[in-house]
């Protein structure tokens, strides 16, 4: 990493939790490249996909918003839900915009690069792969439930995930972005649905395995109900290397401060908890544990603290940039 330019950071993942850390970033002199899932069926992503046989526009749509920089009614616009009683109920704008554009330029990364000049987008969104993907899972008692959506709600314990076609190709700047990256953060978010579609996309996955930079894992707050229901820290690292062909993580995120009893009470109604970080495991596991308190409280759910986050992983990159001189 030369002195004379920005230290270039590759981001993977997807849902909700890619976005909250990508706000934070931003704010930093930083080459970011967000690497974002496709396997979405639900929602009005699901509708345009069937529909129109398009990638799924909606998490690409929530880190073009959370990079851009442009006036605050655009990016209101731009993710406004419609809620009439017509066939327009549910799309968000932003979806739509997506679609057209992908229409127009007939390429999915097309339009979402011409979405990036329109918004104003500090960074690099690129989909993992452009086309659309189907999620499966293998359950415990060796039943296939097919669909992300549909996944979390199957009632039974995932044994692995994988993905169709069998003839997924990654995009060539998808690979050269991990290849040149500094750093390579993963998450936060739903470990099956969310952080494992991009991984298992062929030769990305291997691509991150292969890559001399500093990987780190932002491990997820709580576990999920229908994902990782009762999993730990180390449970959740374990699962990626699970489906992965190397142990290839340095470094793991996780949360020190107190989620307060009241908040716990309404997740444990949704079967979920604070994720347990099991430091001791994690250091068997050959992982540098950084904690801070990275909790907070938006609209009753628990999310990143974006700031604390972003500037956790900006020390970070710091610390690896003096070390390469």
């Amino acid at each position: 990493m030369s002195a004379n330019r920005q230290p270039r950071i590759v981001i993977i993942g997807g849902g909700t939790g890619l976005p909250v850390l990508l706000r934070g970033l931003k704010q930093y002199p930083l080459d970011i490249t967000a690497i974002v899932t496709v396997a979405d069926d639900g929602g009005s992503s699901g509708r345009l996909r069937n529909d129109l046989h398009i990638p799924p526009p909606g998490d690409i749509r929530n880190v073009l918003a959370a990079l851009s920089d442009v006036e605050p009614l655009v990016e209101e616009m731009f993710q406004h839900r419609f809620t009439t009683s017509n066939e327009l109920s549910g799309h968000s704008l932003g979806n739509l915009i997506l679609a057209a554009m992908t229409s127009i330029t007939g390429n999915f990364v097309h339009a979402i690069q011409e979405m990036s000049k329109v918004l104003n987008v500090r960074g690099k969104v690129l989909p993992a792969a452009n086309q659309s993907v189907i999620l499966h899972a293998e359950m415990e008692d060796g039943t296939i439930v097919s669909g992300e959506s549909k996944i979390p709600y199957s009632g039974k314990k995932i044994k692995k995930v994988f993905l169709t076609p069998n003839n997924i190709k990654p995009l060539p700047e998808t690979i050269s972005a991990i290849r040149k990256a500094d750093l390579i953060i993963i998450g936060p978010g739903s470990l099956y649905t969310s952080i494992l579609p991009n991984l298992l996309v062929p030769k990305l996955g291997a691509e991150v395995c292969r890559s001399s930079a500093k990987k780190v894992y932002v491990c997820n707050l709580m576990t999920q109900a229908g994902e990782t229901y009762n999993f730990t820290a180390s449970d959740h690292v374990k699962a990626i290397y699970d489906h992965m062909s190397c142990a290839f993580m340095n470094t793991i995120l996780v949360n020190n401060d107190n989620i307060p009893l009241q908040v716990q009470e309404r997740y444990r109604e949704e079967k979920a908890k604070p994720v347990v970080f099991d430091v001791e495991r994690l250091h068997e596991l050959g992982l540098e544990v950084i904690s801070g308190e990275i909790v907070t409280l938006k609209n009753g759910k628990i999310r990143h603290d974006t700031k604390v986050v972003a500037e956790l992983l900006y020390s970070l990159i710091n610390k690896e940039k003096n070390k390469r001189r």
